[in-house]
């Protein structure tokens, strides 16, 4: 039996027209299915949490974009009884790109109906004031937060979506927060013993894949299958050299330059001088000082192809 729990409001809307098209293959096909619709934010977390409160194996599949794959992964009660799959038509699409899924949809259906390739991946998790947030992408604290907070408010990723380049709002967010940020103190923390101070930070993120925000490859080297997280600090840098590198982000190249640090750890404790926005997936969580990003000890099987 396939689970399918469908973001129909997915892309501005693109889900429920996609979704149309998946089960008239699923029929075609004669496969035993069940659908659930999202009706409200973070309602896939309460269809997951009830799917699998049996802690019996379930084969998962989601159809929306990140915050839909996030939403489902604080759902799920026992990861390693979950065989998951992803059908991705979000704006940025980052876990899909970090993991080599395809992105058109028949072709993400098909791989889940015969898949010939697994992987076990590590899911992350984020704790803040005693409560606590899983990740599949990464969780961030500071200018990539505030990038994500403003694109959920946005019109232009509206606008963006509907000419299939949603992924663009990112960037023009990012420009236009740039200009007003105020880069700040942070100390971060890895596995508990190694601690290190920073000064004038633009954000911390720990990433379980390469990429986040709509394609930028800030950790390259990021495995979600390795028990590692990657973790990047963008400090003590001018703001037109902060500009000037984010285009490189894209391709990775901007690890070479001063100003970037890169770690590799289980654990990372950040704590701010001041309050900054915080996400996980690009979902946002109100202004926070401190967070701690971990994995969690149950890796989840995932259809790749």
């Amino acid at each position: 039996m396939y689970t399918f729990i469908v973001n129909p409001n997915a892309r501005s809307g693109l889900g429920h027209k996609v979704w149309k098209d998946i089960e008239r293959s699923l029929k075609e096909s004669g496969a035993d299915y069940q659908a659930y619709l999202t009706r409200y934010q973070r309602h896939a977390t309460s269809i997951a949490r009830e799917l699998t409160c049996h802690r019996r194996p379930c084969t998962l599949i989601v159809l929306g974009g990140d915050g839909t794959v996030n939403e489902v992964m604080n759902g799920i009660t026992d990861l390693s009884q979950v065989t998951f799959g992803y059908i991705p038509i979000g704006s940025s699409n980052d876990f899909a790109r970090g993991l080599g899924l395809s992105t058109d949809p028949l072709t993400a259906l098909g791989h889940i109906l015969a898949p010939s390739k697994y992987t076990y991946i590590n899911v992350g998790a984020m704790s803040y004031q005693g409560k606590r947030r899983r990740f599949a992408v990464s969780t961030g604290i500071g200018f990539d937060a505030g990038v994500c907070h403003q694109v959920v408010v946005s019109r232009l990723k509206v606008l963006l979506n509907k000419i299939g380049l949603g992924k663009l709002s990112y960037v023009g967010v990012a420009l236009s927060l740039m200009m007003s940020l105020k880069p700040g103190k942070m100390t971060v923390t890895l596995d508990d013993s190694r601690k290190m101070e920073f000064e004038s930070v633009y954000f911390a993120v720990a990433m379980n894949t390469r990429y986040e925000g709509g394609g930028f490859k800030f950790c390259p080297d990021a495995d979600p299958s390795d028990g590692l997280l990657d973790v990047i600090v963008i400090a003590n840098m001018s703001k037109l050299k902060a500009l000037a590198l984010l285009p490189t982000a894209f391709k990775g190249c901007h690890v070479r330059f001063k100003g970037i640090h890169i770690f590799t750890c289980r654990k990372a404790d950040i704590v701010s001088r001041t309050p900054l926005p915080v996400h996980t997936d690009g979902e946002p969580i109100f202004l926070q000082r401190h967070i701690c990003a971990s994995l969690e000890p149950q890796k989840m099987k995932l259809i790749l192809s």
